[in-house]
């Protein structure tokens, strides 16, 4: 295996020189950059990961913080596996490395102490609490100075880089799917008041109703916590009102199968089953029994556009694999969701 000195030799510079050209550090001249390239790639010199992190001062490593919930396998889910992939391509292609760490649950994480032990050079939090502890927290990274993204969350007042999906607009489109068809008692099956896409998919519901001459029925709100387990609970308020509901629109698929399940469980045959509509639109919606429609979130470009945005600001503007009108966009950016039809909705 080559050395570096023998790049050095090679190139006719020093060695400081080739560190500088192979770690991007620092101003070099053109021909200097492609004689200590072109002295590298005929000796087969690659240097190692640890020596390019300390001539950057840089880690390496994107940070991903995700929530720990006891018993509840994240990365086999889909929201969260399609976001983790979606940061993995980015972090691959610019040759950084992903630390996933677990927030611990009823503790602030200190994401300050990430940074200044050189763990991570930049971070992504997914299922951030919408708590004073947990903003104050982020907002001393922001203060100094650290690049960071909140995913999937969304703190009014605040100034924090974001990436989330209009899921206002997604839950409007899935009830006026039901209203256009004549659907009038349209139950809502929401996840917790303490996540912003909640509200906001509350926030659709009301309007879509609203497009529709309609006003929520509050006797049709429902609450879960985003399980499949707790779509199966709600499965008796519906069974129960069986004759009186039309429709359920679900806040992610896992509780929309819950609440199918529950009510096969409960003896009601699937042809006497009230239209469904699902979020996420997850691999599972297309293999529910009947087929579920569902909002399509693009999980996988919101993990990308995360990363890469994250990526420019922690490795500087001349990270080839961004672009510009991308890097330039720092405050919350919001990316379109789309309503995918099948026969869980449709009138017969």
């Amino acid at each position: 295996m080559a050395s570096r000195k023998e790049v050095a030799d090679l190139a006719g510079v020093s060695e400081a020189t080739v560190s500088r050209v192979l770690n991007g550090v620092g101003p070099i001249k053109e021909e200097t950059r492609r004689k200590v390239l072109e002295a590298s790639e005929q000796l087969g010199y690659v240097p190692s990961a640890l020596a390019r992190s300390f001539a950057r001062s840089k880690s390496g490593n994107l940070g991903v913080v995700l929530p720990y919930v006891p018993k509840a396998h994240l990365f086999s889910a889909y929201f969260f596996s399609e976001m983790l992939s979606g940061i993995g391509s980015k972090a691959r292609d610019s040759g950084m490395d992903l630390l996933v760490m677990f927030s611990t649950p009823g503790e602030v994480m200190n994401y300050t102490d990430l940074f200044r032990r050189q763990k991570v050079d930049a971070c992504i939090i997914l299922g951030a609490r919408n708590d004073h502890g947990e903003i104050a927290a982020m907002q001393q990274l922001q203060q100094e100075g650290h690049p960071f993204c909140i995913m999937n969350q969304h703190f009014a007042g605040e100034s924090f880089m974001e990436v989330d999906a209009d899921h206002v607009e997604g839950s409007r489109l899935a009830i006026r799917h039901l209203t256009d068809q004549g659907y009038r008692n349209i139950a809502f099956l929401n996840g917790p008041d303490s996540y912003s896409n909640s509200q906001e998919r509350l926030q659709g519901v009301q309007i879509g109703l609203n497009e529709a001459g309609m006003q929520l029925d509050s006797s049709l709100m429902l609450e879960g916590n985003y399980s499949r387990r707790s779509g199966v609970e709600a499965a008796a308020t519906i069974a129960s009102r069986i004759d009186e509901i039309d429709a359920v629109f679900a806040a992610n698929d896992r509780m929309a199968i819950g609440v199918m399940h529950g009510l096969r469980e409960r003896g009601i045959k699937v042809q006497n089953f009230p239209a469904f509509v699902g979020y996420d639109d997850s691999d599972a919606a297309e293999m529910a029994v009947p087929p579920l429609s569902s909002v399509r979130v693009p999980f996988y470009e919101m993990g990308e556009l995360a990363a890469s945005k994250l990526i420019h600001e922690s490795l500087g503007a001349s990270a080839s694999i961004v672009k510009a009108e991308v890097a330039l966009e720092t405050a919350r950016q919001l990316l379109p969701t789309e309503l995918i039809i099948r026969a869980s909705s449709i009138r017969n």
